[in-house]
């Protein structure tokens, strides 16, 4: 069988010339957009910390006697400044206060848990009148309308009988507190939204809950903005990418699970896969990322930049991940530069990686330091420049110590 050769006339040649250099155009500009979108997102944080970017909208939902209304069985309330001066910026409050919206008013007799610590009584303490029925009919309305709302987290009171989330005390009839247990409306809460980031008020003033439950609540809201794109199987796998490196710093095991569950996306209905992919991805992320997770993570990014920086600066970014894993620096100062240098030495897949860009939060909320370890570093140092000749010294010892962790 002789094959032909096939002389292509000046017309048809052109068409293909063409056809070839628009394909090449379009795949440039593809990945010209694509490059652009990771630069934009990569800055996203400090552009809306300097009000240059619009936050997107976040809701949280929060016991209303939190953001300072009188709503108390005393008629009081308890105000917490943390959340509504600092978390305040970043969410949007859904306040609920399950005994008022019961009927109950302010003030009123006090209320406790009572019975089986696992299926517990809410029973008023002066009447002994039992509101368990109502608080469940009233919860399970209420829980559908802020299904509605689409809430990426929520903040409770602590030891509150209707909304705590863990150890608010069980009475036995009559006695004094034999057990813990949950909250009536927490419980009620938890079982409806399985995903959804939950904290008490008083976790939070722990850094790294603190830090925990805001990246939690942020991730939820792309985790549920992507869900409601209905992606394919492709779209996972670049998610799942995006998501390498915070994956890592929570949970090796989890982000290797998740791989394969990637893996074997185009093989199943892409609902279940996406099920499953929600649990994991949460449960990985209540996994604390813990200052050698972290450490371990940055020095990887590192080791991607080791032929391109000089050798001063590696060993600048390597005393500020050692610092940090000490806990003498924020996460914020190896964190800003890595971002120094990835600007001037761009690595596309690293830019897509949201462990940078956590939440538009995130300069503030990363620049936080737990103070307990400083003042371990603190009174050795004030012992040291206690004599004139130490006074001098100002590149070893306590004194250095001391210089990496005021960079807070």
């Amino acid at each position: 069988m002789c094959r032909q050769k096939v002389v292509l006339g000046p017309d048809a040649a052109d068409v293909l010339r063409r056809g070839s250099w628009q394909t090449s155009l379009q795949g440039v500009v593809a990945v010209l957009l694509r490059f652009f979108s990771a630069v934009i997102a990569f800055a996203q944080p400090m552009l809306c910390y300097y009000g240059l970017v619009q936050n997107p909208v976040i809701r949280v939902g929060i016991s209303s006697c939190l953001l300072g209304r009188k709503v108390r069985y005393d008629g009081g309330h308890q105000l917490d400044t943390l959340i509504t001066e600092i978390l305040g910026k970043y969410f949007e409050w859904v306040p609920v206060c399950p005994e008022m919206e019961i009927g109950l008013g302010a003030p009123r007799e006090t209320l406790r848990l009572v019975g089986d610590a696992k299926r517990p009584r809410l029973v008023g303490t002066e009447s002994g009148r039992d509101h368990t029925g109502t608080m469940t009919e009233w919860a399970g309305k209420r829980l559908e309308e802020l299904a509605q709302l689409d809430l990426d987290g929520c903040i409770l009171k602590k030891g509150s009988p209707s909304c705590g989330m863990e150890r608010v005390p069980v009475y036995r009839e009559g006695k004094t507190a034999r057990s813990t247990g949950t909250g009536i409306y927490a419980g009620l809460l938890l079982g409806r939204f399985s995903l959804l980031p939950v904290e008490e008020e008083g976790r939070l003033r722990d850094v790294s809950n603190r830090e925990n439950f805001v990246e939690r609540v942020f991730a939820h809201h792309r985790w549920q903005g992507f869900v409601k794109a209905k992606p394919r199987p492709g779209d996972l796998v670049r998610f799942h990418a995006r998501h390498k490196l915070t994956l890592l710093s929570h949970s090796g095991k989890h982000y290797r699970e998740l791989g394969r569950l990637v893996a074997g996306a185009g093989k199943r209905k892409m609902n279940r896969v996406l099920d499953e992919y929600g649990c994991l991805f949460m449960e990985a992320l209540r996994i604390r990322a813990t200052p050698g997770k972290h450490a371990n993570v940055l020095l990887h990014i590192l080791g991607f930049l080791k032929d391109k920086i000089e050798a001063d600066d590696r060993a600048e970014v390597t005393a500020a991940i050692d610092g940090y894993r000490k806990q003498l620096v924020s996460l914020a100062v190896p964190i800003i530069l890595l971002r120094h240098h990835l600007r001037r030495h761009p690595i596309p897949w690293l830019f897509e990686q949201v462990y940078f860009t956590p939440c538009p939060a995130e300069p503030m909320l990363r620049n936080q330091v737990d103070l307990s370890r400083l003042q371990l570093v603190i009174p050795k140092f004030v012992r040291h420049i206690q004599t004139p000749s130490d006074q001098l010294r100002f590149g070893s010892g306590p004194r250095r110590r001391l210089g990496r962790s005021c960079l807070i």
